[in-house]
């Protein structure tokens, strides 16, 4: 891709993961975006970041003594952001509020701009407070903030835009302050519409129609997010309810999903969206320097013995855990990574499914399983979720482990020092999961139901396992019980004997692991993709 007559980009999204400090992150979306940054300063791509600066970013999620998740807040202060000395006002409520502009490349990427309303000016400072915090109300705020107020700052700071990337819904109110500024300029709202569109492009991430974020209209009105247009207009846009993916794919003249399974999904679901952008398929990708260890690089490289490299990461997680928990886990016996949002469909607990095939396996110490995720504070079912896995450690004590308050540094050390990555969500519900990329390019071996970017990389057998040969449910039940006799099939016939008897092929499977995914999956070939078919008219 020559880098000259590029276009210029402004990729707007709510949370960027780019350090496990700097807490602007909830989970995948977030670890994306920042990989997405930091790809692109490798590549010398010209392309700025626009955001929030959150005060306190997403929960620090803590198991209480009872075995239940607790959600805390801390205020947050960065003292390496720079003060770019623009601020911006939007209207919230009919109130005017001040936005703050910062900006960061202190994580090896390029330029991000956060805007802050956590000033002494505003009445209300707690709106870019709590990163999915809070309700509908404050949510919309917080996109008037993104979206309207990124747009108005990328104008006071004079940075020269040719294509809005929306990752996610939360910025379509951006693409509202494009269509006002051409009406303003004496557009009608069609042509204002319609020139706007040619500008934008749209990233879904969410294949389950619940999940996709909506307002009632009655509720954006009140809080001044149609922004000049009017009640039909707006219906127009995105229907009533308000629906953010639905507007963000009439917003745009191009969209994306996020694995090519996951493409055939999002335009299944949304066929009957009338003046919808057509959606392709552009399979998330990983930063590697971020997530990839170097002593593993460095014997694949180097045709060294990899089994020996990965043997000392995963000490250093043993190592980790111990020092998190108490808990000592033995480094030769076979360790299972399972780090995943609290979501049902994750299956999280699959592998507890029958007792009298995983309590051998846990209590003869053939099998260790590290778990870690967070719920979201609202979310009763997913906190559910997290206590039985907390339950399960005390079931099966030295062979089970909960990590709690999940971030950037326990996904690094998990999907390091881990030996198998397993994935076992309800098909074709996993958009993407950049997780098992990161464990495949370490050498961590997947073992992972068809879904997300697994059934474009899996060579079963050769550089990870499948279970669960593709099936979709008719019933929930019956696909929870076909795919866990599919995965105890895999664990105890293949998995198990190839770990304990056959350790040249595992580090051949490790090695295949790492040559069939280094390049596909690094950002280096997604940010490509998303020039060429996306940026690029």
């Amino acid at each position: 891709m020559n880098n000259k007559n590029l276009p210029r980009v402004a990729y707007f999204c709510m949370e960027y993961g780019l350090d496990s400090d700097f807490k602007t992150y909830a989970g995948g979306l977030g670890i994306l975006a920042g990989d997405h940054l930091k790809g692109a300063k490798d590549l010398e791509l010209p392309l700025v970041g626009i955001g929030l600066k959150w005060k306190q970013g997403y929960t620090d999620q803590i198991i209480g003594k009872d075995g239940k998740p607790y959600d805390t807040y801390h205020n947050y202060t960065y003292d390496f952001l720079e003060d770019t000395g623009v601020k911006v006002s939007v209207k919230i409520r009919n109130v005017d509020v001040i936005c703050k502009v910062w900006k960061t490349q202190k994580f090896g990427n390029n330029p991000l701009y956060l805007l802050d309303t956590d000033l002494p000016e505003n009445s209300d400072a707690w709106i870019t407070g709590q990163l999915y915090g809070w309700f509908g109300e404050e949510r919309i705020a917080q996109e008037i903030v993104l979206g309207i107020g990124g747009v108005k700052a990328l104008r006071a700071l004079e940075i020269p835009v040719d294509v809005y990337h929306f990752n996610e819904g939360h910025a379509d109110l951006a693409a509202l302050e494009l269509i006002r500024e051409k009406m303003c300029s004496g557009m009608n709202f069609e042509d204002a519409w319609n020139a706007t569109r040619e500008e934008v492009v749209f990233t879904t991430h969410t294949p389950i129609v619940q999940g996709n974020e909506s307002h009632p209209i009655d509720r954006l009105d009140y809080m001044g997010a149609f922004n000049g247009l009017t009640r039909e207009q707006m219906i127009r846009l995105g229907g009533d309810p308000f629906n953010m993916t639905v507007a963000g794919l009439r917003l745009s003249r191009k969209a994306n999903a996020v694995a090519q399974l996951h493409a055939e999904t999002a335009n299944k679901m949304w066929i009957d969206v009338a003046g919808r952008s057509e959606i392709i398929g552009i399979t998330n990708a990983i930063h590697k320097k971020t997530w990839v260890d170097e002593r593993i690089t460095k014997a694949y490289e180097e045709n060294g013995d990899l089994l020996a490299a990965h043997q000392k990461v995963k000490e250093d997680l043993v190592s980790f855990v111990k020092d998190r928990t108490g808990i000592q886990l033995d480094a030769d016996k076979l360790l299972i990574g399972f780090s995943r949002r609290a979501a049902p469909y994750k299956r999280s607990d699959l592998i507890f499914s029958r007792p009298e095939i995983i309590d051998p396996l846990l209590n003869e110490g053939k099998l260790q399983i590290i778990f870690s995720g967070k719920a979201h504070p609202l979310d009763d079912t997913g906190k559910a979720i997290v206590a039985n896995l907390v339950a399960m450690m005390k079931k099966y004590p030295n062979s089970v482990v909960f990590l709690e308050n999940y971030d950037m540094t326990i996904g690094r050390m998990l999907t390091r020092g881990s030996d198998i990555w397993l994935n076992n969500p309800i098909r074709p519900l996993e958009a993407s999961g950049t997780s098992g990329m990161k464990a495949a390019m370490n050498g961590v071996l997947n073992c992972s139901i068809l879904d997300g970017w697994w059934p474009e990389a899996c060579i079963d057998g050769v550089n990870g396992w499948q279970f669960g040969d593709g099936k979709e449910p008719s019933d929930v039940e019956d696909i929870n019980k076909h795919d866990s006799e599919a995965l105890y099939d895999t664990l105890l016939n293949r998995v198990i004997p190839t770990y304990y008897e056959n350790k040249t092929k595992w580090e051949e499977m490790m090695r295949e692991s790492i040559k069939t995914t280094k390049d596909y999956f690094s950002t280096d070939r997604m940010l490509t993709e998303y020039f060429e078919k996306m940026y690029i008219k």
